[in-house]
């Protein structure tokens, strides 16, 4: 009998009393391995009702009480991640070792939180006037909620709630309805590590149930991972209803290869960046803009890329697995149709990919465009497919202007061994992410997951001290203490004296 998704609501597992649910598939072999449902409104409502109540009490726990409970949980974590990391490989395709990553990116994160009694001090200046000191503080802002997307289902989860609740919040996460058991396990863990009751809440479905936490008066923040037209939504939505809102959405990832880079590096690390995951990264890099004479080695980088073969999450000899679900495929699909219409010219096609055993599986082979425009669908959108676009630059100005005009702004990277053109590039490049000889550059969580521009609606981050910021609000305290000295009258001003 196929498994139901249980709702996490007050620190029990609860099965939903919805009629609606949502099938949750192998993408290898469209198999249905379990059942998640859509959360009924009154479901929706029990859980950040019981999250507020929480709150009341979590607030008050000193921060070394919140530090240690990250402590105990990231532990666990470590105890438990290959366990984790098979849960995840069997619903969302990915290959073994890439789910490992994938958990322990969360940990990362997880680890750092266990530092926030460091990384949630305030400030504090004595004497700012006559016997006046002024200081402040960081206090939680109440029940905050996270949406997450398919692709990450450890780590950007981990991304939200322990940071959140570290900070002395309580959390309502919604994960994506396509991969729900990772998550459920995170949250089994937590529980597990000795969070108390209600400090987190899970609950499944789709934009019906987002859309219920958007325009819920008690969430006062909200942080989303996913694409450019949801994220938008999300953003809008939440801060016309008066919520602090991070938004991370789409990308177009550009790595610059100059001339004088090795070459063998620059392919080895190209391939790896934009099939790995078959490309389901807002990381990815998905444009490679080579300059001057470095377009000699596209060649070798199409005999590269044609030996990377799709396959089973089980299979050592797989480079990544197959996308999320059929209409992923379809879309992906659509975008190499369309670049050949355009007048594109397709290297490297993986169309018509077929992996034996498993002829039902949403597979696309690494796929490879040159002779590509900046009006081309395939250069204008995100495609989130194992699809790399080749462009040629005559000079690194040029390569530059070609990023600056692009709309996203995630991630980027440079593969050069001159420290000139890379120190040229990371000051002029107009890009939040920037990588030198590093082709994927997700900064570790001490710093901060920096998209601009159309790939990020917000202002603060996430993980590193951005988020603590987002999670909480600042009070500031001016004080001064009365001596025996007799008042010299009223202050008539808006000045200390």
């Amino acid at each position: 009998m196929t498994q139901t998704v249980p709702l996490l609501i007050g620190g029990e597992m609860v099965q939903s009393e919805t009629q609606s649910w949502i099938p949750v598939t192998d993408p290898a072999t469209q198999e249905v391995i379990a059942q998640a449902p859509c959360a009924t409104a009154a479901e929706v409502d029990r859980a950040v009702a019981t999250a507020k109540a929480a709150f009341e009490s979590w607030k008050e726990t000193p921060v070394s009480e919140r530090a240690r409970l990250m402590l105990r949980y990231q532990a666990l974590l470590k105890d438990n991640h290959d366990e984790i990391a098979t849960i995840l490989s069997k619903e969302t395709g990915k290959t073994f070792e890439d789910a490992k990553g994938d958990v322990w990116r969360g940990i990362e994160v997880v680890e750092h939180a266990c530092n926030i009694a460091s990384l949630s001090m305030g400030e504090t200046v004595e004497n700012v006037a006559r016997k006046i000191d002024c200081y402040s503080y960081t206090q939680p802002l109440g029940v905050c909620a996270g949406i997450t997307p398919f692709n990450f289902p450890a780590m950007i989860p981990l991304w939200m709630f322990p940071m959140a609740i570290a900070c002395g919040n309580t959390f309502v996460l919604k994960p994506s309805e396509q991969d729900p058991l990772t998550p459920m396990r995170l949250a089994e863990l937590f529980k597990e590590a000795g969070a108390p009751d209600g400090l987190l809440q899970v609950i499944h479905g789709g934009k019906e149930q987002v859309d219920q936490l958007l325009h819920h008066p008690d969430i006062p923040a909200i942080s989303f991972v996913g694409s450019v037209a949801v994220g938008e939504h999300i953003y809008r939505t939440g801060t016309d209803n008066m919520k602090r809102v991070q938004a991370f959405a789409g990308a177009k990832n550009h790595m610059v290869i100059m001339p004088d880079a090795q070459k063998q590096q620059v392919i080895n690390n190209l391939v790896g960046a934009s099939v790995g995951a078959g490309g389901q990264r807002c990381m990815a890099i998905s444009v490679a803009v080579f300059v001057g004479e470095s377009r000699k080695w596209i060649p070798e980088l199409r005999e590269a890329l044609a030996q990377v073969r799709p396959g089973l999450w089980n299979d050592p000899e797989a480079g990544y697995g197959p996308l999320i679900n059929p209409q992923a495929k379809e879309r992906v699909l659509r975008f190499i149709q369309e670049g050949k219409e355009a007048g594109a010219e397709c290297l490297l096609d993986g169309s018509e990919c077929v992996v034996p055993g498993a002829p039902d599986g949403n597979w696309v082979g690494p796929t490879l465009f040159t002779k590509v425009t900046p009006q081309m669908s395939i250069y204008r959108e995100e495609i989130f497919g194992p699809v790399l676009i080749a462009i040629e630059a005559d000079t690194l100005d040029e390569a530059i202007k070609l990023i600056n005009e692009n709309p996203y702004g995630n991630g980027t990277s440079i593969f050069t061994a001159s420290g000139a053109a890379a120190r040229k590039y990371q000051h002029e490049i107009q890009v939040g992410q920037v990588g030198i000889n590093v082709p994927v550059p997700v900064p570790l969580p001490f710093f901060s997951f920096t998209g601009w521009r159309k790939s990020f609606y917000g202002d603060q981050h996430a993980y590193g001290k951005q988020a603590v910021k987002f999670y909480t609000e600042t009070k500031t305290v001016t004080a001064r203490w009365f001596e025996d000295d007799i008042a010299s009258g009223p202050n008539m001003t808006i000045a200390l004296k």
